[in-house]
């Protein structure tokens, strides 16, 4: 995996937490990182009429934040910075991704959020509802982290549609980035509503081991990982019961909702997003090749 990696940056702590995570995903993978601003197009209505002086002025002032971010990467970290213009910083983030040829794009959580957990802001979520490039998202408080490594990897397995792309994404990224790998299975908590409580504990448990043992069964050859089933009565119970490393990436797969090549944030992800202390990686349910997203 030797794409790029591109953070939307923005000058405020979600912006800073979002190049601290995007610094450390691009060493661990030899990778190049794009810092991406994106500043309104010029055809869109905004308040402030059109005028060459003051466009001139925001674009100064965004090149000096991004040189203040770009301050604050390793130096062993190849970096570029860059302006955009985009009727959405979403929209405007996704089209950079497709030019840089990006396999991921990294962003913040919302102000406000409690430290180490994740608050989905306008543009995190919409770009979980119309990226066809997996998205990454930085808890609160990434900027504050001791610089390192990705020690671990852990898959939400699943049996819904979307879950060999998830699977090739988790064993593509434990694989650039030295990682363990880890299968985690949900099934036993993410059963429909109204099952009976026995039910769930005596069918979860067989269910969730069956999915963990196809999941093995088609890695890679060399690739292996360890398997866990989560336990709770909910998944944010599930989830804040796991044992997390300061160094994990948790992969989720997008909804089954989404459109084919995007994403689509589903319930069991936000779900998980309540209780996750790590960061979060959103896999589109289909990924196309290298250069036709």
């Amino acid at each position: 995996m030797s794409d790029r990696i591109v953070v939307g940056y923005t000058a405020t702590d979600a912006g800073a937490d979002a190049v601290a995570l995007g610094a450390r995903l691009a060493s661990a993978m030899d990778a190049p990182l794009d810092l991406v601003l994106v500043l309104p197009a010029e055809d869109r209505s905004v308040i402030t009429p059109p005028d060459a002086g003051y466009d001139r002025y925001l674009v100064t002032q965004a090149e000096t934040w991004l040189a203040e971010a770009a301050a604050s990467i390793p130096d062993a970290v190849t970096h570029t910075s860059h302006v955009r213009f985009g009727d959405s910083f979403a929209e405007g983030l996704i089209a950079a991704a497709h030019e840089l040829a990006a396999s991921h794009i990294v962003v913040g959580a919302a102000n406000g959020g409690l430290r180490g957990r994740h608050r989905l802001g306008t543009v995190a979520n919409e770009l979980l509802h119309s990226s066809d490039v997996p998205v990454v998202l930085a808890p609160e408080g990434s900027r504050r982290l001791e610089a390192t490594s990705i020690s671990r990897v852990t898959a939400a397995i699943g049996t819904r549609p979307g879950a060999s792309a998830l699977l090739d994404e988790s064993v593509a990224l434990a694989t650039a980035t030295g990682a363990e790998l880890r299968l985690l299975s949900l099934v036993s908590v993410d059963l429909p509503a109204g099952v009976d409580t026995g039910v769930i504990r005596i069918a979860g448990a067989a269910h969730a081991d069956d999915v963990l043992g196809k999941a093995l069964e088609a890695l890679p050859d060399g690739v292996e990982a360890d398997v866990v089933v989560a336990r709770g009565d909910s998944i944010e119970d599930a989830v804040a019961h796991l044992g997390w490393e300061p160094g994990e990436l948790a992969v989720v797969g997008s909804s089954r909702l989404a459109r084919r090549r995007r994403l689509f944030l589903g319930s069991t992800a936000a779900k998980m997003l309540h209780e996750l202390p790590v960061p979060m990686v959103v896999v589109p349910r289909t990924r196309g090749k290298k250069g036709a997203r």
